[in-house]
């Protein structure tokens, strides 16, 4: 009755069989067996460097969490071609491990090869301690091994970062604008009810996404004293946020968490992006490739900007570079440090430092790797009376839901709240004084855009988010050991520093120096964040179940005392920030609001670099956030949607390159399927594609 052809049925498979965002894969939920499951995972992953093409429509650097959105998004146009290149591996040796939530504290990848391990310069503010900085080195980045939470930054801050961006004419980075590119990236799960109930957890399902690739949502196992984290802030004059997602984070709260509900694993950028997308001829990954410059055009554009012409890029630090071009663009999504360094290993950056590495000049552009920042955190211990999740997991607990259940509760503090009135004025003011000696401190290169910058920033900070409801301090409960933690962690540093090259090698790592509490409002906020974090432990009804302070202890009770704990003892919170800032070009900029950097007319940065100041949560949320906005940026201006969202007074537009044709889509899915599947898959999908056809 039906004549099917081969790239009939494929085109069916594709269409039926092959899950899509709207109805994603059910990552790991035993609905395929390991082996045919590990073929799903591999769609549109390249094994081997020679089955890439010789060029691109566009290539994108670095498939961390940003750079797999982008992927995803810019191949749904088959009128264009992709590729990533990523320096880690694949992640697939150890998935069982990335798709644990648990195991991002039982079995963590932090200090594995799925884990950069830098280290900043020896910080004076922490005891002359070079600091550990964990970042993501595997398909997903750092959403493939963080602690999963997902907290919305607040309306004021996104607004400010449109605001001292007025080339924003296409309001790209205004908080509706952006709050709807967040949702767009999500699907929230409620909670069961007893979860709920134990925990304490409210929220707005108004206030998420429902058809995105990535699951918010919250653990299947909970514990008694998640649910008394908000009474017992309550009772310190921190309210409980039932509805922190939709542009006030401030308040005690259980915030969701990227977890799918449906089988208790991890969501993140690879399975929530990738792994659930049919196979797409316009699309290739190629992991364990390492980008080790840009390749320019030999002269300048019409509009006398630079011109990337592809990549170069190595499997290792010995093994030869190749080269793969770019019909239209070049997108950095390799994070603060990665993008930060390939932009100024490509001859991009400040002058100074790129001569004394070794590095041609092609652009001198100040603002690469300037202003660097981020969130500083350090943890009070407490024994206790009560069940944790760590005394479960020491038991032998394994269950999927248990294995899902990672730390939540949360707490964003104002400074009013934190200091009182009189302080919070007083820090204020003390603090504006010093936006000078600031600037000439925290920034050795001396150039004025940048200090500029700095200067617009920090009267952002000390003006807009001082004065409001803006989070000055976090407080997180863990409970994930035998005993109880309470954590405390600086939002807005007015500390700075910087992030260079000190070689030609890609290799090599750069000079990474955030100046930790360099400025004594930071110490200061710092310090009472802990004071609190105290008080919080002192709160009823928290308070019945810890018995007694273990770290610091009794022995820390005075400022100064506070000041000497806080230098040995504090760490990064994982949010580094600000080394390729989405900043006017006279205030140190180094991309526009189209992302597109200065003085070029096709490379683009897309990642937590561009954010010119820490944002008041963490940053899986808005980042996945930036990179939908980017793709619709990218996505408008090749497809003529909308007005020229480059042009800029400081930035010409990319060039209009013509891009090859994809090859024919059914051709290459029937090559994927079978490569995948093999026989009996194939035979799999051939009957699901005749009995949909027959329904």
């Amino acid at each position: 009755m039906w004549s099917l052809t081969k790239t009939t049925i494929l085109t069916l498979a594709s269409t039926y069989f092959l899950p899509t965002f709207a109805s994603p894969l059910p990552e790991h939920s035993g609905a395929y067996p390991n082996r045919e499951l590990n073929s799903i995972r591999a769609r549109n992953i390249v094994s081997d460097s020679s089955d890439i093409q010789s060029s691109y429509d566009f290539i994108i650097v670095g498939g961390g969490l940003a750079g797999l959105v982008l992927a995803s998004r810019l191949s749904e146009d088959s009128n264009h071609t992709v590729l990533v290149l990523e320096a880690g591996e694949t992640g697939d040796a150890n998935i069982t491990q990335i798709d644990t939530p648990a195991d991002t504290y039982y079995a963590s990848l932090v200090g594995s090869e799925y884990d950069y391990a830098y280290q900043t310069a020896q910080q004076a503010g922490c005891a002359n301690r070079n600091v550990s900085w964990p970042r993501g080195k595997v398909l997903g980045g750092s959403s493939a091994i963080n602690g999963m939470y997902l907290v919305r930054p607040n309306e004021p801050e996104i607004n400010a970062i449109h605001s001292i961006n007025p080339n924003d004419t296409e309001e790209f980075w205004t908080w509706d604008s952006y709050y709807a590119a967040m949702k767009k990236s999500e699907t929230f799960g409620a909670p069961s009810a007893d979860i709920a109930a134990e925990a304490g957890i409210q929220y707005n399902t108004d206030s998420y996404g429902t058809s995105g690739p990535i699951h918010w949502s919250y653990p299947g196992e909970t514990f008694n004293l998640v649910g008394n984290w908000t009474p017992s802030l309550l009772t310190l004059g921190i309210h409980s946020n039932p509805d922190a997602a939709s542009g006030d984070n401030t308040g005690a709260y259980i915030t969701t968490s990227s977890i799918n509900p449906s089988n208790w694993t991890r969501s993140y950028s690879r399975s929530g992006y990738i792994d659930s997308l049919p196979p797409r001829s316009n699309l290739d990954i190629l992991a364990s490739a390492t980008v080790t410059n840009i390749v320019w055009s030999s002269g300048a554009s019409g509009s006398g900007n630079l011109t990337a012409t592809g990549v170069q890029w190595a499997s290792s630090s010995t093994a030869a570079k190749q080269t793969v071009n770019a019909n239209k663009e070049v997108i950095l999504a390799a994070g603060t440090i990665g993008s930060t360094q390939l932009l100024q290993l490509s001859g991009v950056g400040p002058s100074k430092y790129l001569q004394a590495a070794g590095v041609d000049v092609q652009l001198d552009l100040p603002g690469v790797g300037q202003r660097l920042q981020d969130h500083l955190s350090g943890s009070l211990v407490y024994s206790t009376n009560a069940e944790t999740a760590g005394d479960m997991h020491n038991a032998g607990v394994t269950t999927a839901e248990f294995m899902s259940y990672i730390n939540s509760a949360t707490a964003y503090v104002n400074l009013t709240t934190l200091l009182g009135s009189d302080n919070a004025s007083a820090l204020i003011s003390s603090a504006q004084a010093e936006v000078d000696s600031s600037t000439s401190s925290f920034l050795p290169l001396g150039d004025s855009t940048v200090a500029a910058g700095y200067k617009t920033i920090y009267d952002t900070v000390t003006n807009q988010f001082y004065s409001g409801n803006s989070g000055q301090i976090e407080l997180l409960l863990s409970i994930t050991s035998a005993n109880v933690l309470i954590q405390a962690a600086i939002q807005h540093p007015l500390s700075a520093g910087e992030l260079y090259i000190t070689s030609n090698s890609a290799f090599d790592y750069p000079y990474i120096n955030p100046n930790y509490l360099a400025h004594d409002a930071d110490l200061t906020i710092l310090r009472e964040g802990f004071k609190l974090a105290r008080l919080v432990s002192q709160a009823s009804p928290l308070s019945a179940y810890l018995t007694g302070e273990t770290t610091p202890g009794s022995a820390v009770s005075t400022d100064d005392e506070w000041n000497t704990w806080i230098e040995s003892a504090v760490g990064t919170e994982y949010h580094p920030t600000g080394t390729c800032a989405m900043l006017p070009l006279e205030l140190g900029g180094v991309v526009s609001p189209s992302l597109l950097v200065y003085g070029t007319s096709n490379v683009r940065v897309a990642d937590a670099s561009v954010y010119p100041f820490d944002l008041s949560s963490h940053l899986g949320a808005p980042t996945y956030g930036l990179a939908e906005q980017a793709s619709t940026i990218i996505r408008n201006y090749w497809n003529g949607v909308s007005t020229n969202p480059n042009s800029t007074t400081s930035s010409s537009s990319p060039s209009s390159t013509s891009s090859s044709k994809p090859t024919n889509s059914n051709t290459n899915a029937a090559h994927r399927l079978n490569s995948a599947y093999g026989f009996r898959g194939l035979c799999a999908v051939v009957c699901l594609a005749a009995s949909m056809m027959v329904i």
